[in-house]
């Protein structure tokens, strides 16, 4: 039983460490938008979020290939979590045609 739930730990560690990277990285995209230094958000962003995901890794696998699987299987589940939350509503239709333009740029 103890194994279980050391398992289910791993798997939740894994989905919060996948909120935190991918929410992170919407996040950072949002910001350096409207940003005058896209560039060092980008870059600090993903220090901290690459920072924290691999520590994250490294401590609930603890020498386990088991956990670094569950833990793995977990952050992937969040990321298609953040993507499918995070998708912006299109007010027109994909399968409209896209207006070209007669000039070049």
């Amino acid at each position: 039983m103890n194994d279980v739930l050391t398992w289910a730990l791993a798997w939740s560690v894994g989905c919060a460490l996948g909120v935190i990277f991918f929410g992170g990285l919407w996040w950072t995209v949002r910001q350096s938008i409207r940003s005058r230094h896209a560039a060092a958000w980008f870059f600090l962003s993903s220090l901290l979020r690459m920072s924290i995901t691999l520590a994250g890794f490294y401590f609930v696998a603890g020498g386990h290939w088991q956990r670094l699987l569950l833990c793995l299987l977990g952050f992937i589940m969040a990321r298609l979590l953040v993507t499918v939350l995070s998708r912006s509503q299109r007010k027109e239709p994909v399968d409209s045609p896209v207006h070209e333009v007669s000039h070049a740029p």
